[in-house]
Order: C-alpha cells, then sequence, then structure tokens
C-alpha cells in the first residue's frame, strides 16, 4: 500500500469489499430490475469517479448524484452510463445538463420548458425524472397533481419522460403508516400517469434501507446508497443483509512526548496529565478532516491492536492520543512513523463508523462524508 507522502492521514477504500456489496444488492433483484447507484457527496466520501468505476464494472445500470457539478465529474472521470441528478437545479445549468448528457430531476414547468427549447436548439431530445411529493414534503410534484403537470410539459417535443420517482421518509419502518401511505400515493400516482396514456419510462421509490427490508414496491430500479459502501441505513437493515465497511481512517504518529504529571494537552487544557506514566502522541487529523471537535476526550483509537483515548480537544488539523501504562495492562510506546487506525480494523479489534456516530449524535452517513472531505484517499 502506498501510504500519501503529503501528510500522514488518509481514507483507504477497499473496492474488493465495494463489488462484494454490490453483489449482495444485485442478488435481491429480479433479471428485469435496474441498479442506480447514488455515489452523490464523492460517493459518501469514498471516491465518486472510482467508486463508479468500480461499480459499473460490478453491474450498475445508472448512477444518481446531487448536483450538476458531481455529474459533471463523473463524466470528466469518463463514466458513460446514464447519470441522474437527484434534485431540479437552477434553470441556469440547463446548457451543462445537455451539453453532459445528464438527467435532471424534474418538477417545475419553467424549468421543464426552458430544458426542452435547450435541448431543441442543441437538436436532441432531454430526457428527465419527474419527482413525486408523495409525504416527505422535500421536493417533487404532488402526487395529486401529476397529470395537470404532464399535460403542462409533455406537448414539448425536447422532453422526454425516462423515469417517475418518489423518496421515502420512512423506510426504516416498513409496518408504518407513514411508509405505506407513501407507498400507496406512489402508486396511484403511477397508475394516473399509465391510465392517462403517459410513458413514465423506469419507475423506481426504493431507496438503501427499503431495497433491503420491501420486495413489494421494488418496480424497475431501485435506488442504493449508504449500503454499497458497507454501512447500515438502520437497524432494521442488520438482520437482512451482511454488509462489508469499504472506508477505513487511518494516521501516522507525528510527534510523541511524555509531559509531567499535570501538565496540560491542547486547547484550553481539557486534559491534564494524571500520576500514571502517559505518553503523548500528535496525530495529523483533526475537525477539517471530518474528526468532529465534539468527540475531545470521548473518543478511542486503535494502535497494535489495542484501544487507547483520545485526550484534549481536538484541533483543525491535530489531535493527540495517550498511550497509559498500567500494571495488569503494558502497550508498547509509540515511535515516531507509527500507524494508528481511526476508524476500521486493527487485529481483532475495531472502531465502526456507527460507533463514532452514537458518540456524535448523528448518523454514519455524515462520519463517512466529513472523513472524505479533505483527505487523501488510497484505494486497495
Amino acid at each position: 500500500m502506498k501510504i500519501p507522502q503529503t501528510r500522514w492521514s488518509w481514507v483507504e477504500i477497499d473496492r474488493g469489499a465495494l463489488r462484494r456489496n454490490m453483489r449482495a444488492y444485485r442478488n435481491l433483484l429480479g433479471p428485469r430490475q435496474r441498479l442506480c447507484c447514488v455515489v452523490k457527496a464523492d460517493a459518501y466520501g469514498h471516491g465518486a469517479v472510482e467508486c463508479a468505476r468500480v461499480m459499473h464494472s460490478a453491474g450498475a445500470d445508472m448512477f444518481a448524484v446531487a448536483t450538476v457539478k458531481e455529474g459533471i465529474a463523473l463524466r470528466e472521470g469518463g463514466v458513460s452510463a446514464p447519470i441522474l441528478i437527484l434534485s431540479e437545479p437552477p434553470v441556469e445549468a440547463v446548457p451543462l445538463l445537455i451539453d453532459h448528457n445528464l438527467m435532471p430531476s424534474v418538477y417545475t414547468v419553467e424549468f421543464a420548458l426552458a430544458y426542452g427549447e435547450c435541448a431543441v436548439q442543441a437538436g436532441t431530445v432531454g430526457a428527465y425524472h419527474l419527482a413525486i411529493e408523495t409525504g416527505m414534503n422535500r421536493i417533487g410534484v404532488h402526487y395529486a397533481d401529476v397529470l395537470e403537470f404532464r399535460r403542462s410539459i409533455d406537448f414539448h417535443r425536447g422532453l422526454s419522460c425516462a423515469g417517475v420517482f418518489t423518496h421515502f421518509a420512512t423506510a426504516d419502518d416498513i409496518d408504518g403508516w407513514d411508509y405505506k401511505l407513501q407507498c400507496r400515493r406512489f402508486d396511484e400516482a403511477v397508475r394516473a400517469m399509465q391510465d392517462a396514456g403517459y410513458d413514465c419510462g423506469t419507475v423506481h421509490c426504493e431507496n438503501t434501507a427499503a431495497t433491503m427490508l420491501d420486495d413489494s414496491v421494488r418496480y424497475d430500479m431501485v435506488r442504493v446508497g449508504v449500503g454499497l459502501y458497507g454501512l447500515q441505513p438502520c437497524e432494521a437493515s442488520r438482520r437482512t443483509m451482511e454488509l462489508e465497511p469499504v472506508m477505513s481512517v487511518r494516521a501516522r504518529v507525528t510527534r510523541t512526548t511524555r509531559p509531567a504529571m499535570g501538565e496540560g494537552v491542547s486547547y484550553g487544557f481539557t486534559y491534564r496529565v494524571p500520576r500514571t506514566a502517559v505518553q503523548i502522541c500528535t496525530l495529523p487529523i483533526g475537525y477539517a478532516d471530518g474528526l468532529s471537535r465534539t468527540l475531545s476526550n470521548r473518543m478511542e483509537v486503535l494502535y497494535r491492536g489495542e484501544r487507547i483515548r483520545q485526550v484534549g480537544n481536538i484541533c483543525m488539523d491535530q489531535c493527540m492520543v495517550a498511550i497509559q501504562q498500567t500494571p495488569i495492562h503494558q502497550i508498547p510506546e509509540a515511535e515516531y512513523g507509527d500507524v494508528v487506525t481511526v476508524i476500521g480494523r486493527d487485529g481483532d479489534a475495531c472502531i465502526t463508523m456507527d460507533e463514532m456516530a452514537q458518540l456524535r449524535g448523528t448518523i454514519n452517513y455524515e462520519v463517512a462524508c466529513g472523513f472524505g472531505m479533505r483527505l487523501e484517499k488510497v484505494y486497495l
């Protein structure tokens, strides 16, 4: 493995684990059902272009991103498969959609017609997916208004409906009333369009959790995101499928010291050296790298397969950990350049995204995205 030369902190991306997770999701689908891989937010911090290449070789049919810029980055990275923008961009972005063959989500007449006009001028047809609002109240045409909306735009020769979709707010509870209501509303909207003679293209509504928990509304395609990267979308999904974490986070020790008893560590001296012998080690990773400051004095890392404490306030670019010796627990002192695991496995010990998310009071999605923003990625 090639360790980055410019900074001793990085994320490792296991392409083999990504392929195996892909196969696990493909095995859930019927022969005619398609898999849309969500690679927004730089593939949840894992690197969108490289992950998309792996996913495409493992059977991805389509990719989904959040922004036009993310879609362009995939095209410039050589990704030729269909790319869906999971929201309606500003109308000013329409020429970029045409130039890079990106499909927007559509839910306003003004945007749709502007998109169609630009497509005609370019001598092509603008494919889009109709976003349907069924209860999450985030984006989309209200499910009861889909026929009126289609009548307002489908006359345009520059537009082609390539798909219709909705997004579930409570897919972690498929027996709940809210989830069932969204399913019913979506089905009613799709049937209404089909009965009226409108082509719905690819029909899709299941996100990662729904794909794992409910096979009754898979329609033509499912959209899988966080699970591809080995992270469970909810507690209920853990019982249905084992996933392999794709990302690990590691750093190398850049300094060691043995402060005297009572000396403070880091800003504000929220940690002071106790009576027992303590070695303080500095790691070049901080809250600008995704290691939230809220974890200060509360988290652990792995060193030689042992858990050791993080101490002092986490800084923007660095943090400190303590190797503390006790009569019954002797850990070898660290040396300059020794590897420490922040997320991942070291021997028999493991620290997961879920553990860190629980300490932060958030979800594993946010943890993964944070680590992927600045840290260099090493692909295994």
